[in-house]
């Protein structure tokens, strides 16, 4: 892996270049964080617009909520913008120190107390969106005659903000990681600092629907808890992805943390139950179990089923997240990082590829 990020290189660029000046003027004296995509602006619209007609009693819960949510990011812009040069009480702050400071920091441990303020309230600002459009989601389904496809638009723009969610613990990994190149750790804490001011992030919006896709797929796959290798469950997840998650799997999948963090995705249990799993059916000449099975073999509670709530597919990230950095911390054995960490790293990295390609070949065609 280390050879494959030397082979990469990028040019440092000033933060400065992502945005031109008059978006810059605008974020000081406007709202930095995005209240509402044009997207979520129409699907709040036609929501408002249906429940007018279908649930009149409705509309006034969901508007003081709508409000609210606001009011919240009317009093983070309150904070100084991250894209500015900030004076403090005790110092002057610029965006490429604090770019400097998130790749040089390397203390095991939370974070929390880390992190600008503004970046702590803008999470909290989202996971209210979150809650927002799930609510928003239940009122289509169960109080308005829309049709089942524009029902589902809600918990699509509800996971996918989940998944932004996601992308703040995937961008914190890639900066921390010194086995990746340290311009590219820079461009993902540019990357972060921007999903902090803005708490939007493209990169996320484009692969979004791939990850939905996996998990969804992941759900519906009942995988047989048998030589645990997971390549009939690998190929049923695989045969209905997009080709950017099948050029995930071609490009990483010989990489044995790829590999790892892919059994602990579609099995479900971790890296240390797995083997303690393959152990014990081994030893008691099992061929293979059922998902309901797997709790009283390990003799323990074990989160095997998958239901179709959101917060369950962030929940489970998030164990597999904790795990993976433990085994970090302590060298263990076992994957380090999770199967969306390494997704979404791939894509980052693809793009930034593509970029620098066609930075040269404008160059080269310049007269």
């Amino acid at each position: 892996m280390k050879e494959e990020n030397a082979a990469l290189e990028f040019t440092p660029v000033s933060i400065d270049s992502f945005f031109d000046k008059s978006e810059l003027q605008a974020d000081s004296i406007g709202i930095g964080i995005t209240i509402l995509t044009k997207h979520q602006e129409m699907l709040v619209k036609k929501l408002l617009d249906v429940l007018h007609r279908d649930a009149p009693d409705r509309v006034e819960h969901l508007e003081t909520r709508l409000r609210n949510v606001e009011k919240l990011a009317k009093d983070i812009a309150l904070f100084p913008s991250l894209l500015e040069r900030t004076e403090t009480n005790t110092s002057v702050r610029t965006p490429q120190e604090l770019v400097e400071s998130l790749i040089s920091y390397h203390e095991e441990g939370d974070t929390l107390l880390q992190l600008p303020s503004k970046a702590t309230l803008g999470k909290s600002f989202l996971v209210t969106k979150v809650h927002t459009f799930y609510s928003m989601y239940k009122l289509a389904r169960d109080f308005t005659s829309m049709e089942e496809k524009e029902v589902k638009e809600y918990i699509d723009e509800t996971i996918s903000m989940m998944l932004t969610l996601m992308a703040e613990d995937v961008y914190l990994d890639i900066i921390r990681d010194e086995a990746i190149a340290k311009d590219l750790r820079r461009e993902m804490a540019v990357s972060l600092i921007i999903l902090w001011e803005h708490r939007s992030d493209q990169t996320i919006d484009d692969i979004a629907p791939v990850l939905q896709s996996v998990w969804q797929a992941r759900r519906r796959i009942a995988p047989i808890f048998g030589t645990m290798m997971g390549t009939s469950e690998l190929m049923q997840v695989s045969m209905q992805m997009d080709g950017q998650w099948v050029q995930f799997m071609k490009a990483r999948l010989s990489d044995p943390d790829v590999a790892q963090a892919m059994e602990e995705f579609l099995f479900g249990i971790s890296y240390e139950q797995i083997l303690r799993l393959k152990e014990i059916l081994k030893n008691q000449g099992v061929k293979n179990i059922g998902r309901d099975e797997v709790s009283s073999y390990l003799g323990e509670r074990v989160k095997t089923d998958i239901a179709a709530d959101y917060r369950d597919f962030y929940l489970l990230f998030t164990v597999r997240r904790d795990n993976a950095r433990v085994r970090s911390r302590l060298h263990f054995d076992g994957p380090k990082h999770t199967l969306e960490d390494h997704f979404i790293r791939f894509v980052i990295e693809q793009n930034a590829a593509r970029q620098l390609m066609d930075s040269v070949a404008a160059q080269e065609n310049r007269p």
